[in-house]
């Protein structure tokens, strides 16, 4: 029975930092597009709508869409957890059901601003949704402050940063597959630098703003920045290494050897090899996190709000 309890603790913890970034990741994602189309009104709303379904592997049907129905799906659905609303609902019932493990501001932090989303919601209704995302991106980085600030490096730390660390991976990898394998809803590059909260940290490596390939390579091999796919993928690994898992472990495998490939890839011909990597990224995050699940929350039974959304 401990080694049940045990389980549903370590996938609880998993899950609220995958939830809580996916909140932050779609936030930062609508919130950009949102200023970009404030900046151009004449940019095709329809296609840019259709760029963010893509993005979140969502089918955006064959009838126009605008903007609102965008955020009805992507912002306040409480009932998928593909969408902000959803996510953070998770995310908070997840780390209720792992009190004893995580930080009291921590749980405080999730369970204020699940409370805080409906008020916000019907002011988005009003005034416009940059407020409420505002919210979601600063409450989800006020969270993962805490968790490092307030949480013993334990088992339980490791467990809410790989979750983070997977999702984060496979957040940025949907950004740049949109724009390298899906030419006719491809956001921009200073776009996608903005969605990944990337622009500020690419302008001072750079000295200037991103609107050429490089923002590719800077997003996939920064060794500097938290949310490159280098970093995330490094920190998953070292979260695994620690919880006891060696090399050969079919968690650690997969993403040590795309680790490794990133580390050494040759940057000038990594234009050719975009596409293929971007799906072996994917594949490979997929992977580790099914042999975590495997691994860690063998039990049978479901959780609530456990299961990933689409």
């Amino acid at each position: 029975m401990n080694d049940v309890i045990l389980s549903r603790i370590a996938e609880a913890l998993t899950w609220t930092g995958r939830y809580v970034e996916r909140a932050d990741a779609t936030a930062r994602i609508l919130d950009a597009y949102l200023h970009r189309m404030l900046e151009d009104p004449w940019r095709d709303e329809d296609a840019a709508c259709r760029s963010l379904y893509a993005i979140l592997g969502m089918d955006a049907g064959g009838e126009p869409v605008d903007m609102q129905q965008v955020l009805d799906q992507l912002a306040f659905d409480a009932r998928s957890t593909g969408s902000i609303e959803g996510a953070l609902g998770a995310a908070r019932l997840n780390a209720r059901s792992a009190r004893e493990a995580v930080s009291s501001a921590m749980w405080e932090c999730l369970n204020a601003t699940w409370h805080a989303l409906a008020e916000q919601r019907r002011a988005a209704r009003r005034t416009g949704p940059y407020a409420y995302l505002e919210l979601v991106r600063s409450r989800a980085a006020l969270f993962f402050g805490l968790a490092d600030s307030t949480m013993s490096r334990d088992d339980s730390w490791r467990f809410v940063v790989l979750g983070r660390s997977l999702e984060r991976v496979d957040m940025t990898v949907r950004l740049l597959s949109v724009r390298v394998l899906d030419a006719a809803h491809a956001p921009d590059w200073p776009t996608l630098l903005s969605a990944s909260g990337a622009d500020e940290a690419y302008a001072r490596v750079y000295s200037g703003f991103g609107d050429t390939p490089r923002v590719a390579e800077f997003l996939l091999l920064d060794r500097d920045f938290p949310r490159s796919a280098l970093h995330a993928l490094t920190t998953a690994e070292e979260c695994l290494s620690e919880l006891g898992r060696p090399r050969q472990d079919p968690a650690r495998r997969p993403i040590g050897r795309l680790r490794t490939r990133l580390e050494y890839l040759d940057s000038p011909s990594m234009e050719d090899q975009l596409p293929a990597l971007l799906r072996d990224l994917q594949t490979a995050c997929m992977a580790s996190a099914e042999a975590v699940a495997e691994r860690f929350f063998p039990y049978q039974g479901p959780v609530e709000w456990a299961q990933e959304g689409a």
